[in-house]
């Protein structure tokens, strides 16, 4: 079967992709740009059933890369991270232009992943999911939509904010929200889900919440986190915490924007507990519980196999529609800082290293002084060091890695390319590149670049330039010799 999936970078499509073509399937991956689709890891046959065509859903003449031959599509498109608000309006555009293009073009069913939205006022954020479900159904094409609370595993939001704020904080004071309930799914009986309603008619026109068999509120979310962690933690609710005081909390502990703290913290006032169609006899499955889908996410983390991440999603909007723009760096009008370091170990140690850079690992030196780095970033609502990076050995293009984002990572061209994602009076880049030489040995290149913004934009490379005098020499020669 030909099936297309928007959303095929995103968290849940990187999931998805493999089981269907394990199934069978061939899928198109539509994507805004193919540098951004790496799935450098598989090969032969795999690759054989993927197509990738690039299109912008809010650009309704780039539909036409579709192919109209599919029989499913899966719509998982969210704009949610992008900004706290206006997001709304860009969902319903990418919905109508996607409808109105499959109108009446042979397409069999649509499958909607969405957010449970039982609860009357809803928050920007849900109301805008139920949105998109009204404007996909006026393509006339039957649409299958699957509700979801929480999603629970390795590199999801929900997960990664639980861990931060549990791993972190031994006392937390905690707003009232804590006390919603919240019916929290596993991200296999997500995917399960999805799977299970190709072409199944009783499913065509309808909604229905998908949900693990407990429903909990995220103060018992928290604690059981923490039992599985073998963990000591104190939660104080108070009975007062704006929705802005409560945001910033998140930003500050977790390891989430600010945007997608404001648009969780709106939602999480309701209730989000299964009350929509009979799934379950549809679709007959295990269903895991909390417990043993938090043990689930860290098996995949212990064994270094966490395939996507929502941190993973760029919060750059220019940059996610211009990428190619950004992998080419500029030459002209900036300032550099290149370090050559010459070694003859083995060139994959090397490149390990490379490749092993920041999260837990670190920057080779003066770590205190990064951090330092990514505080100020952080207060002045940048994104900071907090998301860390997906996997501690392993970078794809369009990965985050602490405050920057990988455009290239080829093992094979021995190149690393970063673009920096903190709040800057100007552009910035970080390139590792290694160079055969002719004697035999090898050439570690270290490069800084940096294109200002103006008057200001000079006036932080040159404030900053001690410390760049004082860490990058030390961070190469550290990269060759550890």
């Amino acid at each position: 079967m030909k099936i297309l999936l928007t959303g095929s970078t995103g968290y849940i499509g990187r999931r998805l992709l493999p089981v269907l073509v394990n199934q069978g399937h061939h899928v198109v991956c539509a994507v805004r740009d193919k540098r951004r689709f790496d799935w450098e890891d598989f090969e032969g046959e795999f690759l054989k059933k993927i197509t990738v065509v690039e299109c912008d859903l809010e650009e309704a003449e780039t539909l036409n890369n579709l192919p109209t031959d599919i029989e499913v599509a899966y719509y998982l498109v969210h704009s949610m991270t992008a900004s706290y608000s206006g997001f709304a309006e860009k969902e319903k555009l990418c919905a109508e232009n996607f409808a109105n293009y499959y109108k009446g073009k042979g397409l069999k069913q649509i499958i909607y992943l969405s957010g449970i939205v039982n609860d009357d006022g809803l928050s920007e954020h849900l109301q805008s999911r139920k949105d998109v479900e009204d404007t996909l159904m006026t393509s006339g094409v039957p649409l299958t939509v699957l509700r979801a609370a929480i999603i629970i595993g390795s590199g999801s939001a929900s997960f990664e904010i639980i861990r931060d704020l549990t791993e972190k904080l031994p006392v937390m004071i905690a707003p009232k929200w804590l006390k919603s309930r919240c019916q929290p799914i596993a991200i296999r009986n997500v995917i399960e889900y999805l799977t299970g309603v190709i072409l199944l008619e009783s499913t065509y026109n309808k909604a229905f919440d998908i949900g693990g068999p407990d429903v909990l509120d995220y103060k018992q979310m928290l604690f059981r986190y923490a039992k599985v962690r073998k963990l000591k933690r104190y939660i104080l609710s108070v009975p007062v915490l704006s929705p802005k005081l409560s945001s910033l909390w998140l930003y500050f502990v977790t390891s989430t924007s600010y945007h997608l703290a404001r648009n969780l913290v709106d939602s999480m006032k309701h209730d989000v507990v299964v009350q929509q169609g009979n799934i379950t006899e549809l679709v007959p499955l295990k269903l895991y519980t909390y417990t043993e889908a938090l043990e689930m996410a860290f098996s995949k983390i212990s064994q270094k196999n966490v395939i996507s991440s929502w941190k993973d999603a760029i919060s750059n909007v220019e940059m996610d529609s211009n990428f190619l723009d950004f992998v080419e760096v500029p030459k002209h009008g900036c300032y550099n800082d290149l370090r050559s370091i010459k070694f003859d170990r083995p060139v994959e140690e090397v490149l390990d290293n490379i490749w092993s850079i920041g999260g837990n690992r670190g920057w080779y030196f003066g770590d205190f002084l990064w951090k330092i780095r990514g505080i100020l970033d952080q207060v002045v609502g940048g994104v900071g060091l907090r998301r860390g990076r997906r996997s501690p050995t392993d970078l794809k293009a369009g990965d985050a890695l602490d405050f920057w984002r990988v455009l290239k990572a080829d093992r094979k061209e021995m190149r690393l390319l970063l673009y920096a994602e903190m709040k800057l009076p100007g552009e910035a880049w970080l390139e590792f590149k290694i160079k055969k030489q002719k004697d035999n040995t090898n050439l570690l290149c270290q490069k800084a670049t940096f294109r200002p913004l103006g008057l200001w934009g000079r006036l932080y490379w040159y404030s900053v330039l001690p410390f760049h005098g004082i860490i990058f020499p030390k961070m190469a020669k550290n990269i060759v010799r550890e």
